[in-house]
């Protein structure tokens, strides 16, 4: 084979290779995840972190009792828009109890209130952008879906305040959530169908995935 041959043939082998190329890149920036939405921060979160603050808001230290509800498992990771894990980040979440009420002096609406339930916790993720809440299924009150709301943030990614919507206990999962009537179903990936968790008896669980921004 000459020289010129065996050139233009690397020509054509560079041409195929980038051709072959292209669609994989298109669905590798097809995959690349959407930063979570963004949503209110409300009026009811804590003036003032309960003193008892960590995952699991079934169980306030001291009590004896454990919170009124449906326990609920929420789980998931945290990436950025690249899809690398970020460790460290600080997930809080707030929500209220069986009764729609937050943590006073937030909320200090009249009506019953469930003392048992802690209505705040937060964790760190871990090396894989793991992070995990044991709480208890949200209810709907005031006209608005069920829902926890959440925050995080982490030094090198933009602060995310977005919110985790529950479907309705007893809404056919065929409806699913876009079918409801709520001003929220505008944001599919904030939805979640809780489904029966074997850790405890009743208990239900949901994987909610957050993507964060770039500061």
């Amino acid at each position: 084979m000459t020289v010129g041959a065996a050139s233009a043939r690397r020509r054509v082998l560079h041409a195929g290779i980038a051709l072959a190329a292209a669609p994989v890149a298109a669905r590798w920036a097809q995959a690349a995840p959407a930063p979570t939405p963004a949503q209110a921060l409300g009026p009811f979160y804590p003036r003032i972190l309960p003193e008892d603050r960590d995952n699991d808001l079934v169980r306030i230290r001291g009590h004896g009792r454990p919170a009124q509800g449906t326990v609920f498992f929420v789980e998931g990771r945290v990436t950025d828009v690249g899809g690398a894990a970020v460790a460290e980040a600080l997930v809080e979440i707030w929500q209220c109890d069986v009764h729609g009420k937050y943590l006073r002096p937030a909320d200090d609406s009249p009506g019953p209130r469930d003392d048992d339930f802690q209505g705040y916790g937060q964790t760190r993720t871990d090396a894989a952008g793991g992070y995990g809440f044991r709480t208890i299924r949200p209810v709907s009150y005031a006209g608005r879906p069920p829902h926890i709301h959440f925050l995080v943030t982490h030094p090198r990614h933009r602060r995310l305040v977005t919110q985790l919507y529950a479907q309705e206990a007893g809404a056919a999962a065929a409806t699913g959530p876009h079918r409801r009537q709520w001003t929220e179903s505008a944001y599919p990936s904030l939805w979640v169908i809780p489904t029966p968790d074997a850790r405890e008896a009743g208990a239900l669980a949901a994987r909610f995935d957050i993507v964060l921004a770039a500061a």
